[in-house]
Parts: C-alpha cells; sequence; structure tokens
C-alpha cells in the first residue's frame, strides 16, 4: 500500500502541535536563569559495595 504524498504547511504543523501538546510554557529570560552545580552522586553508576581491598581479592587483575 502507497504512503499518501501529501505535506502540511508549517501553520498546520504549529496547529497539530499546539493541539498535541498545549499551549508551550513563557520562555526563560536569560536574567532568571540560574546555573547549576551536581550537588547528589552520580545516578548512572551504582553506588561501590564493599571494600576495594576485597574487590582486589575477588577479581585479581
Amino acid at each position: 500500500m502507497a504512503e499518501p504524498n501529501e505535506s502540511f504547511t508549517d501553520e498546520e504543523y504549529a496547529f497539530l502541535r499546539q493541539v498535541r501538546f498545549g499551549e508551550l510554557p513563557p520562555g526563560v529570560r536569560p536574567e532568571d536563569q540560574v546555573a547549576l552545580t551536581e550537588t547528589d552522586a552520580r545516578r548512572d553508576r551504582p553506588e561501590p559495595a564493599g571494600d576495594p581491598d576485597e574487590w582486589a581479592l575477588r577479581n585479581p587483575g
């Protein structure tokens, strides 16, 4: 079955985005922005378990 070969205009895409996602919140002004610093432990790696010396005994390299 062939795909329909029609394209939406920018206005139609804007309307579809507004219908799907609703009204966007206002943008943040540069003077209202703050720099964030990472204070929590990394969440992409698990916490180390056990003593490093124990790991060296279990996993000799």
